[in-house]
């Protein structure tokens, strides 16, 4: 049974590894991930978060609510232009047990490729919501949470609320 990790945890730091085989296991653990994704009114969720060291993740985009399955998923080129946005995750959570939020500078847009569920390679341009969620995302991969992007001041608040959760 997959678990949410939480900040605090080594294994959303971790570096995960490529995915080198996609077999039932893989396909029923990122089945899985949507069905938490959606019960925690999520729209993207990265294996570390359930504790996997492996790149895949899964997300969706909140308009049309159409989910997204990404194996080696690697963001190959962005815009120029930056926008802010709040950002919250299923893995930072205040003392209400509800994500914490803040306001995150990242890319526009974003050309994301992966590798699907049926083992075919694609490539999207992704902007606005769905660019934000594949960055934010990928991040995971890479063991960088969105609380890395904010200035001492910032994170430091971001960080109390944390710790309330833990208490």
């Amino acid at each position: 049974m997959l678990q949410m990790k939480l900040c605090g945890d080594p294994v959303l730091r971790t570096e995960c590894s490529p995915v080198t085989r996609i077999d039932g296991e893989l396909l029923k653990t990122m089945d899985t991930m949507v069905e938490m994704m959606r019960e925690q009114s999520g729209v993207g969720l990265a294996a570390p978060q359930v504790g996997i060291t492996e790149r895949f993740l899964v997300m969706m985009t909140p308009d049309d609510e159409r989910i997204f399955k990404m194996i080696n998923p690697r963001i190959i080129s962005h815009s120029d232009k930056n926008c802010v946005m709040e950002e919250g995750c299923l893995s930072v959570l205040g003392g209400d047990n509800l994500p914490v939020y803040a306001n995150v500078t990242r890319p526009e847009s974003v050309i994301v490729e992966w590798t699907d569920e049926n083992g075919k390679q694609q490539s999207a341009e992704m902007s606005g919501v769905p660019a934000r969620i594949v960055q934010h995302e990928t991040d995971h991969l890479d063991g960088k949470l969105f609380v890395d992007y904010l200035s001492g001041a910032r994170r430091e608040m971001v960080m109390r609320k944390v710790r309330r959760h833990k208490k």
